[in-house]
């Protein structure tokens, strides 16, 4: 089930970083079968810039030194948003998501926050609910005349 993580690093991303992350996001994005028309759509959401890098709480998963997966913290006031966990699709089954979201959690905790707040990809709604995040409402949006429901999930920090 998936390759081998057990030699992975977390840590902080730094702007030279943009390039790499941008890549997971976008390989990510198309695991999940989506028209490339779509992913063009979605391209400026799955861009990770440098002054996003210096402007939020992101952390990159080096696997024997490959970039393969990051994570990203936004943190307001008393809330704090995944706005975005993505591993390469050869990772995908192996934990490293899974690694990456104890890690954010654990960041997230330090802020003060109560929960994570969550708007998933369909796809990703039942890893988040594997991890103990609950859905709270949904985001409905249309795409190409199709209706799309993208649920809203919290994760209770009080679980850290």
């Amino acid at each position: 089930m998936g390759l081998n993580i057990e030699d992975t690093t977390i840590r902080r991303a730094t702007a030279s970083d943009a390039p790499a992350l941008t890549a997971v996001a976008h390989a990510a994005k198309r695991h999940w079968g989506y028209p490339e028309r779509w992913i063009e759509l979605w391209k400026e959401a799955l861009t990770i810039t440098p002054d996003f890098i210096s402007n939020n709480q992101v952390y990159v998963a080096l696997v024997n030194g490959e970039i393969a997966g990051f994570s990203a913290l936004l943190v307001t006031e008393n809330k704090v948003w995944l706005e975005h966990l993505w591993v390469l699709p050869k990772y995908i089954g192996a934990g490293l998501g899974k690694t990456l979201f104890i890690h954010a959690a654990g960041v997230a905790a330090t802020t003060g926050a109560k929960a994570i707040e969550i708007e998933s990809d369909p796809h990703a709604e039942g890893f988040y609910n594997r991890m103990g995040a609950k859905r709270v409402g949904e985001v409905v949006s249309t795409i190409e005349g199709q209706k799309r429901v993208l649920p809203l999930l919290a994760f209770d920090l009080a679980k850290v």
